[in-house]
């Protein structure tokens, strides 16, 4: 490593807001609630970055929106809120309601590929229409008063760089405060290999902090795209989901996987986080897409992961879910299996 490269432990600033350290949670859309966010921190995460929220919904004050998607815990700080939308008074008013809120920063999203997200005009649609965006990262500055910071995709297809060019007219035009940026172009999702030397190219060309995102399952891919971008700071999405432990992996406090008991307890803690954010219903139904996440590694039976998925009732999934803290002895699981109880296979 380069002797002045700085280590992901070390801090850093995004517009005078001091981060602890250069490892943060991605906006992870449908998920990245306060108690996600809190999680991540806990876990050691620097900045913690919401689900996007929209614009219109908090310009129009749509209840729900203001409701759930605005709560933040306050030791979740520094915190930023990540906006999308189309209309830059929209986004200005928007951007006020976000920083009233509580928010440290504002991320505007300019890279989502999801086609309904597009045909509004927002998210990766943004690269087609550059005077939008820039238009849309200044009124967001201006309505909020705070750092704004703005993640996007590479491209729109293959061997488009609109995404790199907008990135530099962000910067000098509009005044964003970083840059996140994820070197795959929208048509291709999360396939293929994320272009890290197209980052470092971006980071050359920058004064401002370039965050590197995409593919970064698990602390030795983030290590190597920190390596290989030379970005200043790593992204953390889908890697982080049902593992908050890679946070402490990039950050050195931890060496070794969570113990069972371990993961039976940070799903729990989810769980209980999910009831007071949600109340009893409808915080069942939300967690059907928390338990896969972490019965993977705990090595659940079928039988046991489709009983969670079924039940409304939380206090049966927390049973589930407490019995997995212990294995089943080697050569009881098909006396078990045949007798209608749980099965966790895996050894501890």
């Amino acid at each position: 490593m380069n002797a002045t490269r700085p280590e992901l432990t070390d801090p850093f600033e995004i517009g005078g807001v001091r981060i602890a350290n250069r490892v943060l949670l991605a906006p992870l859309a449908g998920i990245g609630n306060w108690f996600v966010r809190l999680q991540a921190k806990r876990h050691g995460a620097g900045l913690a970055v919401s689900e996007m929220v929209s614009s219109f919904a908090l310009h129009y004050k749509n209840e729900r929106t203001l409701r759930e998607l605005l709560v933040l815990h306050p030791e979740e700080h520094p915190v930023s809120i990540q906006l999308f939308g189309h209309d830059a008074e929209v986004m200005r008013s928007g951007a006020a309601i976000a920083a009233a809120a509580g928010a440290d920063l504002i991320d505007i999203n300019m890279g989502c590929p999801v086609p309904k997200v597009r045909k509004t005009g927002a998210g990766a649609q943004l690269l087609q229409d550059q005077d939008l965006a820039v238009a849309l990262a200044v009124a967001a500055r201006e309505g909020s008063g705070l750092p704004v910071t703005v993640k996007l995709r590479s491209g729109i297809a293959a061997r488009d760089r609109s995404g790199f060019d907008l990135a530099i007219r962000l910067v000098e035009e509009a005044g964003v405060s970083a840059i996140g940026f994820h070197p795959r172009v929208a048509t291709k999702g999360h396939k293929g290999k994320p272009d890290y030397a197209l980052t470092r190219e971006l980071v050359d060309r920058l004064d401002v902090p370039v965050i590197v995102s995409g593919g970064l399952f698990g602390a030795a891919a983030a290590h190597r795209a920190y390596e290989e971008s030379g970005a200043a700071a790593v992204m953390i999405a889908r890697g982080s989901l049902g593992n908050p432990w890679v946070f402490e992996e990039l950050t050195g406090s931890r060496v070794e996987p969570p113990s069972r008991a371990e993961v039976v307890d940070e799903l729990l803690w989810v769980v209980d986080r999910a009831e007071e954010h949600l109340g009893t219903a409808r915080a069942q139904r939300y967690l059907r897409k928390f338990y896969p996440w972490y019965f993977e590694g705990i090595g659940a039976s079928k039988r046991v992961r489709d009983e969670l998925q079924r039940t409304a009732d939380l206090p049966r999934a927390r049973e589930l879910i407490e019995a997995a803290r212990t294995p089943i002895p080697v050569g009881w699981q098909g006396r078990i299996a045949a007798a209608g109880g749980p099965l966790y296979s895996r050894a501890p």
